[in-house]
């Protein structure tokens, strides 16, 4: 059996120690220690990295037991000096320790902590509401950031199952020999085997950042310690560079994006008049242009919605097949007004594989896209003389 040395220290980052046994796997090579102070997976807490003898410590992992090292290589020696990466373990202790004060939180005010997940960027809890306003969120915040500021004690000790039946814990514990208690004096006590910071002034503080609806219930997303404090610093560069280009400070930001959204809404109905009236004089001018029954143009830069404006407009007015290209996006558009003779969808699936391209339609409209402007073009060819 591997003794645990994160039990009783979680801030010890090196030991030395010797070496119980050496495994080769499929997925690479690991090692067995007597001690061990590095945490293997677990309880939704990441595994902690560093060094044994030198040699990089991978992962780790937890079997029955025994603590298994995944190394880069096995090491010579039976004596190992070991050394845990203490940035990497001490934000895990600050996120970890920051759910449990967060969820304790929750709980107080109704709802019960489902699952957590520490991940590389941010952490989330699930809890059993169905909504959660804004101001109930910030209520919770506030109150956990408060029991942050007291600094509360926080310690782990093992417990028999007689005597965990006594304490007020948040849920049953899983085991029933050897139970591992981390209390927060004051707050709560909590059946975990993770690592956590001594006190709650350690957690530095805990930042709320959004919520999600996920299967029926709500997600938190949070940060604490040292993420959050990036966090801010990150918002408050992003919102300097804001007011700087919006040449205002930050209380006028709002009121300054207020009437860049007028100018903006002004200006595109200024620009979806004048594109209504380019757009009539475009239909007039292909209209002039049809023959053989069929109305053909290419156009450089029109995106494919407009190519579809325009094929609705023109088959409105007259029984041609229109035929319309876009270079700028690599598309065609085929349309008439139900009058011609041509499926445009049966059309298109008969003829676009020959020239690379994708797509479909209804009898009366279809559109495709193709990989190079060479073979929409080939296309567009080829339909403009077959409807003639």
């Amino acid at each position: 059996m591997t003794i645990r040395l994160y039990f009783d220290d979680a801030y010890l980052t090196h030991w030395t120690t010797r070496v119980k046994d050496k495994l080769e796997r499929e997925d690479g090579l690991y090692v067995v220690l007597e001690e061990s102070a590095f945490y293997p997976h677990g309880g939704g807490q990441p595994n902690d990295t560093g060094r044994m003898n030198g040699i990089p410590v991978l992962d780790v992992i937890s079997e029955g037991d025994e603590v298994l090292h995944k190394v880069e290589r096995l090491p010579d020696e039976d004596e190992v000096r070991c050394n845990i990466d203490w940035d990497r373990r001490f934000d895990h202790m600050q996120q970890h320790s920051g759910q449990h004060l967060l969820s304790a939180v929750c709980l107080k005010h109704g709802a019960m902590t489902l699952s957590f997940h520490l991940g590389e960027d941010y952490c989330t809890i699930d809890v059993d509401w169905t909504d959660l306003p804004a101001e109930q969120l910030a209520a919770i915040e506030l109150e956990a950031n408060r029991h942050i500021y007291m600094n509360h004690k926080i310690s782990g000790y093992f417990v028999t199952e007689a005597e965990a039946s006594r304490l007020p814990l948040v849920k049953p514990p899983k085991a029933v020999d050897r139970i591992r208690i981390v209390e927060m004096e004051g707050v709560e006590y909590n059946g975990c085997g993770g690592t956590h910071v001594a006190a709650t002034g350690a957690i530095g503080m805990v930042k709320l950042l959004k919520t999600e609806k996920q299967k029926g219930h709500v997600r938190i997303f949070f940060k604490c310690g040292y993420r959050a404090l990036q966090e801010f610093q990150e918002q408050q560069q992003v919102l300097g560079a804001v007011t700087v280009r919006l040449k205002t400070s930050r209380d006028g930001i709002l009121e300054r994006l207020d009437k860049w959204e007028d100018e903006q809404k002004q200006r595109q109905t200024e620009l979806d008049v004048l594109k209504e009236a380019l757009d009539e004089i475009t239909v007039g001018q292909l209209l002039a242009e049809q023959e053989g029954g069929r109305i053909a143009r290419i156009f450089a830069d029109k995106p494919l919605k407009d190519l579809q404006n325009l094929a609705q407009k023109l088959t409105g007015q007259c029984d041609a097949a229109v035929l319309l290209a876009t270079e700028a996006e690599l598309k065609v558009v085929l349309a008439h007004s139900g009058r011609h003779p041509v499926a445009c969808g049966a059309f298109f699936k008969e003829h676009l594989a020959a020239y690379g391209g994708k797509g479909g339609g209804s009898d009366k409209l279809a559109q495709a896209g193709f990989g190079s402007w060479d073979e929409a073009h080939a296309f567009y060819e080829f339909a403009k003389h077959a409807l003639s």
